[in-house]
């Protein structure tokens, strides 16, 4: 597999786990490893640990920054194991199952359905949700790791809005599968989605609407970054993205459906990784007073 640069990245907030939760996952998953982490000091949460990982060779971010939101199923991963990408994927998916189950609720059980051989959705003991599938081979083929958006409550019936949308936001971008509810399937409505797919910056997403009664929905437990070459694009994801003003912090934004993103400038990983302390806190500090990220501000904190 060619591996591109990846400009989406998702960013997963946890109470005091961040290391802890990535090595695990690191550990499960094929072509993965923890690749980096540093320490903000002096955040609005006191000290917060950062860590970067791979997941089947997908970039992930982790912060342990307090108890201040909880992961739910309105975003959760699904894991394509594909037996024309691993000769062993069907005992693989047993054995990720068999470990994020450790400590963890199942959402739906590992087992047969009417679209895959072998699907399970499990919450685990950190309370962030998987779904795992076993994927048609004749299929097209997708990334191992896609992010799923699940429209409930208040968004029901906004998927494909919501998808339409992003689409006309992310330059690089493409619609997949879409396929609604018929009839007869209450309290879901004929024609509202019951899965659909579509890239962005060369990574996948899932989106799906449920009328079910759920008691969740979007929050910052889990955000997407937007890596940014540019102030330019900086400015143009944050005026296309941002729909709640009060929501907008260190370069953090809601969009119209609660989604939550970070718009980012590629050199702060290199900031934060290649830095002393010194420079870290002056960054970090600068950080701190904006909304929208200024980079030639965030360039002059580093340089000092």
């Amino acid at each position: 597999m060619i591996k591109t640069k990846q400009i989406i990245v998702p960013h997963l907030w946890f109470d005091k786990e961040a290391k802890e939760a990535a090595e695990f996952y690191a550990s499960i998953f094929p072509d993965s490893r923890v690749t980096g982490g540093t320490t903000l000091v002096d955040t609005p949460s006191g000290n917060a640990n950062v860590v970067s990982f791979e997941l089947w060779g997908q970039k992930f971010m982790a912060i342990s920054a307090g108890p201040y939101f909880k992961f739910n199923p309105s975003v959760s991963f699904m894991v394509n194991f594909d037996p024309s990408r691993e000769s062993n994927a069907s005992e693989k998916i047993n054995e990720v199952w068999t470990q994020l189950s450790e400590g963890g609720t199942v959402l739906m059980p590992l087992d047969k359905y009417p679209f895959s051989e072998r699907y399970g959705w499990i919450q685990d003991k950190y309370g962030i949700t998987w779904q795992l599938i076993l994927t048609n081979p004749e299929g097209e083929e997708r990334t191992a790791i896609i992010p799923s958006l699940l429209f409930v409550g208040d968004n029901y019936g906004k998927a494909e809005e919501a998808l339409t949308f992003y689409l006309s936001v992310f330059k690089s971008s493409r619609q997949g599968h879409i396929a609604r509810y018929p009839q007869g399937m209450e309290p879901d409505q004929e024609g509202t989605v019951m899965f659909s797919d579509f890239m962005l910056e060369n990574l996948w997403f899932t989106a799906m609407d449920s009328a079910q009664a759920h008691e969740f929905n979007f929050n910052e437990a889990i955000s997407f970054m937007v890596y940014c070459d540019t102030q330019e694009e900086i400015d143009y994801y944050w005026d296309k993205l941002s729909a709640v003003p009060k929501s907008e912090q260190c370069g953090w934004l809601k969009d119209k459906f609660g989604v939550s993103w970070q718009i980012v400038p590629r050199e702060m990983d290199e900031m934060m990784s290649n830095s002393t302390p010194e420079q870290l806190a002056r960054v970090n500090s600068s950080m701190l007073k904006m909304k929208k990220l200024d980079l030639a501000e965030l360039q002059k904190a580093y340089r000092g």
